[in-house]
């Protein structure tokens, strides 16, 4: 199959400037607030944003630098496929985080909960809508009984 190419619509702002000590999921970084630049060419696409309360974000993971199919996640230990797993270091390394719009000021997006390092590319925006997800029978696999203390953990902790 042919490799697929995007063009980054914006970039993140945030004070996490290495690949350590970011938090590792949106829900342990609700205070950490930055900013998301969308490039002009892309602020059209801006139009309407302002009334939602949560975005979807989906971004490039440009530090990571060793993709694995097997991760350890620090809450289990043990080895699992990385796609049973949240862990950054994928194929393909792409992060979708849900975080709160604080507001919009021109072609910035000024958000909280931060999960991303500060010059990751921004793929695409989309407004969360929370009755669009399921919620029943969902199921965790693995992670069952393992969830507590996870919106805690930060990139480099073990």
């Amino acid at each position: 199959m042919e490799a697929v190419s995007y063009r980054p619509i914006g970039i993140i702002h945030s004070p996490f400037k290495e690949n350590v000590g970011i938090p590792r999921q949106a829900v342990g970084a609700s205070e950490v607030k930055g900013t998301i630049e969308i490039f002009d060419d892309f602020s059209g696409g801006l139009k309407d944003l302002g009334g939602f309360s949560h975005i979807v974000v989906v971004f490039h993971l440009h530090l990571v630098k060793s993709p694995r199919l097997k991760a350890y996640p620090p809450w289990d230990g043990r080895e699992h496929g990385v796609f049973a797993t949240r862990s950054p270091y994928r194929p393909n390394p792409v992060g979708v985080s849900v975080v709160r719009l604080e507001g919009i000021d021109g072609n910035n997006l000024h958000i909280s909960g931060v999960d991303m390092a500060e010059g990751s590319p921004v793929l695409d925006i989309k407004p969360y809508i929370p009755n669009l997800n399921p919620t029943n029978d969902v199921k965790i696999g693995w992670l069952t009984g393992k969830v507590e203390g996870m919106n805690q953990s930060k990139s480099g902790d073990r």
